[in-house]
């Protein structure tokens, strides 16, 4: 069995490429893979049932269409906020579940004059029409569902600034109930973790952020007063090197040491965590430190810079290492 990977017609000759080889004359049997052409039928019909609702909301163009395999992204050319668009999303679903018959056929010339349809340049010939009753009426040549309820439903998942408009990005059918799927057992995790129902997770994980920002707030006061009788400590003792066992973040790297170059009277040093992954802050008031932190970095496999007389980065390299290459500078 081979795959067909892509089709192309060009002048009436239908091109098939596929993964495999086949022997001149060889007879093959086409077969459908009618999951995936279910999904596109979905996804495509779904765009239009939104994109007819849309554009009679707003008076405004569908200007792009992307079919990814995650995901559908639309573009419109007019400004479109997140609350207006759930009212559309919840108007496409309960056009869905009202489950209208779609309408396909071929019309030409005057015919084709007599009927309002959405189509991004002029056509002539034969026309396809395809309608969506009470939602839309589009020139397309696409494949679609012959009902509307077969879309299932339709969720939208962002609505961001794109050129002169929005670009939405959605799914539809078993993608969105897939989607929706795992969001709801995500979730439900995270409600259960905070003993809340989850309904109620957003607000329990907001008030968790507040506690946990008043935390930081409280943890941060601590340690400048920790870092202020460290530096008392070392009062006028010239230059200092500081190795911390201890998961500082950067922030608090730069504060030690702020605080101990403040008390020391020369070059200070400080390195925070352990062997294989430290933070560095190292400073001198009125020095120039730049063929040092060079030569840091050198030495120890370390990334940063800064200032001529201080700076900032991370080193891969042991405790002993540290050592060493002060007591050599």
């Amino acid at each position: 069995m081979v795959h067909v990977l892509d089709v192309h017609e060009k002048d009436g000759v239908i091109t098939h490429l596929c993964d495999g080889p086949f022997e001149p004359g060889e007879t093959v049997r086409g077969t459908l893979d009618w999951a995936r052409r279910l999904d596109h039928m979905q996804q495509h019909s779904g765009e239009h049932i939104c994109s007819g609702l849309i554009c009679a909301r707003f008076g405004c163009d569908n200007v792009g269409f992307h079919m990814g395999a995650d995901s559908v992204t639309i573009d419109f050319n007019a400004e479109i906020s997140w609350d207006e668009l759930m009212e559309l999303e919840r108007a496409a679903n309960r056009y869905i579940c009202e489950d209208h018959a779609v309408e396909i056929g071929f019309y030409r010339g005057a015919e084709l004059d007599t009927i309002d349809y959405r189509s991004k340049k002029p056509l002539d010939g034969d026309v396809r029409i395809v309608r969506f009753p009470g939602a839309d009426c589009c020139a397309c040549c696409g494949t679609h569902v012959a009902r509307s309820g077969e879309v299932g439903l339709v969720k939208f998942l962002s609505c961001q600034k794109f050129r002169e408009g929005v670009r939405i990005e959605l799914l539809c059918g078993e993608r969105a109930y897939r989607c929706l799927a795992v969001s709801w057992e995500q979730n439900l995790r995270v409600a259960q973790s905070l003993s809340v129902k989850p309904t109620d997770s957003a607000a329990a994980v907001a008030r968790l952020e507040n506690e946990l920002g008043a935390l930081k707030l409280r943890a941060a006061r601590l340690e400048t007063q920790v870092f202020a009788q460290v530096a008392a400590r070392l009062h006028g003792e010239g230059d200092v090197l500081l190795v911390e066992d201890d998961d500082l973040s950067p922030d608090s790297v730069r504060r030690l040491c702020d605080a101990v170059l403040n008390e020391c009277g020369g070059r200070c040093a400080v390195f925070a965590g352990a062997d294989g992954a430290w933070k560095y802050a190292v400073g001198e008031k009125d020095g120039d430190l730049r063929e040092l932190v060079k030569a840091l970095n050198t030495e120890l496999n370390g990334r940063g810079g800064g200032k001529p007389f201080f700076a900032q980065g991370s080193a891969a390299c042991t405790k002993s290492d540290i050592e060493a290459f002060f007591a050599k500078a």
